[in-house]
C-alpha cells in the first residue's frame, strides 16, 4: 500500500502563508499604527471575517474534492453505482433513518442563537460603537472611511468616475448575480459541492469574489491619510505628498510613442473605442477557449443558447475582467481613463 505524503497542497499553502506573515513582520515600521488599524471597532468585523472566510472556503473545497472522488469512483464501477449511496458521507448502519425537527433541529438552532447572542453581548460591552459627534465641516476626519462593507465601493472611486463606481458597476454586479442562474446550462452541481463539474463557474465566481474582498482589504488596511497608499505596518504621514501624475491612456501612448495626434479629438475617442473593443474581443475569445477546453465543457456549451452565451459574456467581461484590469492599470501605470468621450469616461 502506497504511503501518502504528509505535505498536501493545503498544508503547503498554509506554510507559505505563515512564512509570508513572518517575513512581513520584519518590515513593520510602526506596530502601534498597525494595532490601531486592526483594533478599530469598524475594522474588527473584517479582521474576524478573513480567517472565517478562509476556513469555510477550505471546508467547501474539501467537501467538493470528496464528492468528486466519489463521482469518479462510481463512474469507474457501474455495479457499485447501482448499490452505493451517492453521498460522500452516506447513512450508516446504527444511525436513525429519520430525525424529527423537534427536538433535534430546533435544539441546534436554539443553541446557535444563544451562542451568537452571547458573542454580540460580549462584543457590545468590550468595544465601543463607532459613533461620533455630529458632522463638523471644520473638522474632517483624515482618512474618512465608510464602514468596512462599503469600503469596496469607496475604493472603486479611485479607479472610476463616481457615477460608474457608485451606480453602474454595483448595478451590473447585482444584475449579473441575478442573471447567472438563468444563463447557466449546467444541470450538475446543484445541491452539493463539486469542483470538476463546476470548474468554470467556480473559477469565474472566484475571480469576482476575490476582487471584491481585495478592494475591501485595500480600503481597510492600506488606504491612509488623503487616501494615500500605505503598506500595512508603514507609518502614516499626514503630510506626505504623492508625486504620481495620472494620465489618460491615449496621452500615455502619445508621450511614449510620440503620437501627439492621439491627444486631440476625434482620435482619442476612436483610440479609446478601439482599445475597449479589442479588450472585449480578447476576453471573449479567452472565455470561449475556457468553455472548450475539454469534452465536458463542450457539452455544456452545446446546451447553451446564443442569448445565454452573449449575456454571460457581457457580464463576465464587464465585471470579472474589466474591473481588475482597470485596477491594475491605475496602480501600476497611473492610467486614469482608458476611453475619453464627451459624454462619459471609462
Amino acid at each position: 500500500m502506497e504511503k501518502r505524503s504528509g505535505l498536501t497542497p493545503g498544508r503547503i499553502a498554509l506554510l507559505v502563508v505563515l512564512a509570508l506573515i513572518v517575513i512581513a513582520a520584519f518590515f513593520v515600521e510602526d506596530w502601534h499604527q498597525l494595532w490601531t488599524i486592526v483594533s478599530t471597532p469598524d475594522n474588527v468585523p473584517i479582521v474576524a471575517l478573513i480567517p472565517l472566510v478562509i476556513f469555510f472556503t477550505w471546508i467547501g473545497l474539501r467537501q467538493a474534492k470528496a464528492n468528486d472522488e466519489l463521482v469518479e469512483q462510481l463512474e469507474g464501477d457501474p455495479q457499485l453505482a447501482k448499490t452505493s449511496h451517492r453521498k460522500a458521507l452516506p447513512w450508516r448502519p446504527g444511525w436513525a433513518r429519520e430525525l424529527h425537527v423537534w427536538p433535534y433541529l430546533v435544539r441546534v438552532e436554539f443553541l446557535a442563537a444563544v451562542i451568537v447572542t452571547v458573542i454580540l453581548f460580549v462584543w457590545s460591552i468590550t468595544l465601543n460603537a463607532p459613533l461620533e459627534e455630529p458632522a463638523n465641516p471644520n473638522l474632517t476626519m483624515n482618512p474618512s472611511k465608510a464602514p468596512w462593507y462599503f469600503l469596496g465601493l469607496q475604493e472603486m472611486l479611485v479607479y472610476f468616475d463616481p457615477w460608474i463606481a457608485g451606480v453602474v458597476m454595483p448595478s451590473l454586479i447585482m444584475i449579473g448575480l441575478m442573471v447567472f442562474p438563468y444563463v447557466d446550462s449546467n444541470p450538475l452541481g446543484n445541491g452539493y459541492y463539486t469542483i470538476k463539474q463546476r470548474r468554470f463557474a467556480l473559477g469565474m465566481f472566484g475571480i469576482g469574489w476575490l476582487t471584491w474582498i481585495l478592494l475591501i482589504i485595500i480600503g481597510t488596511f492600506i488606504r491612509g491619510p488623503g487616501w494615500v497608499w500605505f503598506w500595512p505596518g508603514q507609518r502614516w504621514d499626514h503630510n506626505v505628498v504623492v508625486n504620481d501624475r495620472n494620465v489618460d491612456l491615449h496621452d500615455w501612448f502619445a508621450q511614449k510613442l510620440g503620437l501627439s495626434f492621439l491627444s486631440a479629438n476625434p482620435f482619442k475617442f476612436i483610440f479609446g473605442m478601439v482599445v475597449v473593443g479589442l479588450f472585449f474581443l480578447a476576453c471573449g475569445i479567452f472565455l470561449h477557449w475556457l468553455m472548450n477546453r475539454n469534452e465536458f465543457e463542450r457539452k455544456i456549451l452545446a446546451r447553451t443558447s446564443l442569448l445565454q452565451y452573449l449575456t454571460f459574456q457581457f457580464f463576465a467581461i464587464t465585471v470579472l475582467f474589466a474591473l481588475p484590469a482597470k485596477l491594475i492599470l491605475r496602480l501600476a501605470m497611473n492610467i486614469k481613463y482608458v476611453w475619453v468621450t464627451p459624454w462619459f469616461n471609462i
